[in-house]
């Protein structure tokens, strides 16, 4: 009776159908059955499953909420924002009404106000150099609202800071201090993010010693901790500067001669049997190679509309 149903409803005017459930299988039938009724198929008529099966639950709902809004259900947005406030929007381009706090510093957000360097990098907010050290500081801040796509690394369950990750921020920080070999590293204590804590992240790289060679070492602790809280020391390693020219990488012959396929096929399955589990931006090996001389080659691609990631 399922057709009856959607049937009677539509002849008590109902133009809205929410579906509360897992998926959006009952939305999909329902419009099956409106689409063979002629005057059901005039415009304003809104099908919206709450959630869908492949999709997170925060953004199922509000795109669920926000399909029912523009199609004219009336909603209750203080219940979704609360303490917000509306505000008028222009009623054309150029009918702009000022929303900034006059005599407020645009520079607040400028790291150069406070005597540092922006790092431009989407790990690390800021650097500065140690005064009579010789030595560089690069800081930043991690959390799953800030970076969402380290979500998708887990290990036994739990989403930790992805080991090329501490690669990543000890080649930034041998960039700012002129070392083009990360000579070492060492992964001491595993970060875990938890849903809703942020972590402030520091990189400190010691002076040169009589070789060139710098100290790395990388540290962590709660964003919101006290000064009494310790530092956790993540990773150490070595920063050296090479000063030979690289020899450029030839991509005319791809893959390159005599390279033997790697077969890849089952190997994010057999990864999370291990307890490593890739989500989508963490799955983007496409094809790999061995070449004559052991190394790997590899083709990686990263998921659209994944940009800090990048």
């Amino acid at each position: 009776r399922f057709a009856d149903g959607v049937g009677a409803l539509r002849g008590l005017g109902v133009r809205a159908y929410l579906e509360l459930g897992p998926d959006g299988v009952l939305s999909a039938m329902a419009q099956e059955t409106l689409a063979g009724d002629v005057d059901a198929r005039e415009p304003g008529v809104v099908l919206v499953p709450v959630l869908r099966r492949d999709r997170g639950e925060q953004g199922a709902v509000m795109s669920a909420l926000a399909e029912l809004h523009v199609n004219g259900v009336p909603l209750d947005w203080r219940a979704v924002f609360p303490g917000a406030r509306q505000v008028e929007l222009p009623t054309y381009a150029f009918q702009r009404r000022r929303f900034w706090l006059d005599g407020a510093d645009s520079r607040a957000g400028d790291v150069t106000t406070a005597g540092l360097t922006a790092a431009q990098h989407p790990l690390l907010g800021a650097a500065v150099g140690l005064a009579g050290l010789d030595g560089a500081l690069l800081t930043g801040r991690i959390s799953l609202r800030s970076h969402p796509w380290l979500g998708d690394h887990l290990v036994d369950g739990a989403v930790v800071f992805p080991g090329t990750g501490f690669l990543e921020l000890a080649i930034q920080a041998g960039d700012r201090v002129g070392c083009d070999v990360v000579e070492e590293l060492t992964l001491t204590a595993p970060l875990v993010l938890g849903e809703r804590d942020a972590v402030a992240v520091q990189v400190w790289v010691a002076a040169p010693d009589e070789s060139g060679r710098r100290e790395l070492g990388v540290y962590a602790r709660q964003a919101d901790a006290g000064t009494e809280e310790p530092w956790v020391r993540h990773a150490v390693g070595v920063l050296a500067a090479d000063g030979q020219p690289r020899e450029r990488f030839d991509t005319a012959v791809w893959p390159p001669r005599g390279a033997s396929v790697i077969e890849l096929g089952g190997l994010y399955d057999r990864l999370a049997e291990g307890g490593l589990g890739y989500g989508p931006v963490f799955q983007g090996l496409r094809a790999a190679w061995r070449g004559v001389d052991g190394e790997v080659f590899a083709e990686v691609v990263l998921p659209e509309g994944v940009v800090d990631a990048g």
